[in-house]
């Protein structure tokens, strides 16, 4: 019980009576969704469906849940949009994970995008997406790194959208991690790829942002040993001007 729970801690108030889940919008509602196929045995796909329309019929979209709470910081409301995409392995060739990944990825960029997200409903059974007016910050391991598994193109849905800004986080203790990585301060996993993301609205101001992965030498470094260590993630942190 718990395993892969979500929550969402906040000293402001969280709207909790606007907020929006869509843990049963069913996968087949997505217009144009990635369909997994059966391969053969030169892993070509075949014609038929890896999932049944029986499956289909009640298979969730969203492996854990999608969620859009809204927090109130003073005068200004800020929607905090949070999710746990599946990881785009541990399956088999017809890449079923990743393509669920994708989609659900592209959940999250559809409701930023008015005139794309006419086909959601959230658990209420309210339609439609975010309003342009609105300001976000996207939220949580989305199990996706720009340019490298699952699906190609599913993270970048969210780091190119023209409402997101992506500030890139980064840490030193990333670097030394992985040394010969060029790309290692953007990491967030100690599995060496960048998966976690903080993604705010272009229009709140972004005053600082980083990873925190402490060097050998700095206070906090023993809580990155393997021993030690409560997750293999680590905590990505934002900090945004009133």
């Amino acid at each position: 019980p718990g395993q892969y729970g979500m929550v969402i801690l906040s000293k402001y108030p969280l709207l909790a009576d606007k907020a929006r889940t869509f843990q049963h919008f069913l996968w087949k509602d997505m217009p144009g969704r990635h369909i997994p196929y059966v391969m053969n045995e030169q892993e070509q796909p075949t014609k038929e469906q890896w999932y049944s329309d029986e499956i289909m019929a009640q298979y969730p979209l969203s492996s854990k849940s999608h969620w859009d709470v809204p927090v109130k910081v003073g005068d200004r409301v800020i929607h905090l949009l949070a999710a746990h995409p599946v990881p785009p392995a541990f399956d088999g060739p017809e890449n079923s994970n990743g393509m669920r990944n994708f989609d659900e990825i592209r959940l999250f960029a559809d409701y930023l995008t008015p005139g794309s997200d006419n086909y959601l409903y959230d658990d209420n059974g309210v339609r439609g997406g975010l309003s342009e007016n609105e300001s976000f910050v996207i939220l949580g391991d989305m199990n996706a790194e720009a340019g490298s598994g699952g699906v190609d193109g599913a993270i970048e849905q969210l780091l190119d959208h023209p409402r997101v800004n992506d500030v890139k986080p980064q840490s030193q203790g990333g670097q030394q991690h992985s040394p010969n990585n060029g790309n290692s301060q953007y990491h967030t996993a100690a599995w060496r790829k960048r998966v976690d993301y903080v993604l705010p609205s272009d229009d709140l101001i972004v005053k600082d942002a980083g990873v925190f992965w402490p060097v050998d030498d700095e206070p906090g470094s023993q809580l990155m040993n393997k021993r030690s260590a409560s997750s293999d993630h680590r905590l990505v942190w934002l900090d945004i001007v009133k």
